[in-house]
């Protein structure tokens, strides 16, 4: 059942703001326009946005976005700085924190799973189970989910690997015949049931502190540049050795009691409607 319609999804996520608003938030807020809701949206370059959301120019890295309305919802976008080497979260949350007149109902705040890069193996990971950040960008990122939760009593979303029309990376290395890790153990999600999973965030009556944005199946990258290879109808991509073995399997079970069933449970679906459409 889609989130809308499913019996936890009772609250209204009115005006909403969106931080950073990427090509993620931007399909998020068209969901939420069409709905009646108002959106506002902070980016540094907002021109581009499209017709109905409100732009706010601000950069927060530099200073709080001055005369922000009262919103009901917040959902920020906001990667992590150019390998997590400068403090991007600390300075741009602080300001967003001050900026606003009144706490919002409900703050969501996007990361990634990449905050459990330093625990590979085969044991399927869930939401209780302790993050392990080792590069500079997973640091940061779990640095960003603590304070938003800290400043702003956010929820948390980690998306695994996000593809979609336009996040064709797989299809395009398949083409190009670079060599693939087959062994390595991935997680992706559509970008389609990514932003239901938002949707439902805001309209949930009580949603869960922290949700793993990811599919039903986790599988080896072999098993995936495989099906790619075979619809295209070229030859697999070579094998880089030695192979890692490594990477991590995430449990999705949470996301899909939060918004039902999936319309992409797995990277077959996603892949094949992405190659019928000619990506």
């Amino acid at each position: 059942m889609d989130a809308k319609g499913s019996a936890r999804a009772v609250r209204s996520p009115g005006r909403t703001l969106l931080v950073g608003c990427g090509k993620l938030g931007i399909r998020l807020g068209e969901g939420l326009l069409a709905d009646g809701h108002d959106v506002l949206a902070i980016r540094r370059s907002p021109d581009a946005l499209p017709a109905g959301f409100v732009p706010i120019a601000a950069d927060l890295r530099l200073a709080p976005p001055r005369a922000l309305p009262d919103c009901d919802s917040v959902v920020i976008t906001l990667p992590p700085g150019a390998d997590g080497a400068e403090d991007l979260y600390a300075t741009a949350l602080t300001h967003l924190a001050e900026a606003l007149p009144s706490p919002p109902s409900r703050v969501v705040f996007v990361s990634s799973t990449r905050v459990f890069e330093g625990r590979p193996g085969p044991r399927p990971l869930t939401e209780s189970d302790a993050p392990a950040p080792v590069g500079p960008r997973a640091r940061a990122l779990l640095h960003g989910e603590e304070l938003a939760a800290q400043l702003l009593s956010a929820h948390i979303v980690r998306p695994a690997g996000i593809y979609g029309l336009g996040r064709d990376s797989v299809i395009r290395r398949v083409r190009s015949g670079a060599p693939v890790d087959y062994s390595r153990r991935t997680n992706r999600i559509h970008e389609h049931d990514l932003v239901r999973l938002l949707d439902a965030m805001l309209r949930a009556e009580d949603p869960p502190a922290l949700v793993h944005a990811v599919d039903r199946a986790p599988v080896p990258m072999g098993e995936v540049v495989a099906f790619v290879a075979d619809r295209l109808g070229v030859e697999k991509p070579p094998r880089v050795e030695p192979e890692s073995h490594g990477g991590i399997v995430l449990d999705g079970a949470l996301m899909s009691a939060v918004v039902g069933a999936l319309g992409y449970p797995s990277f077959r679906e996603g892949y094949a409607e992405l190659l019928v459409n000619g990506a």
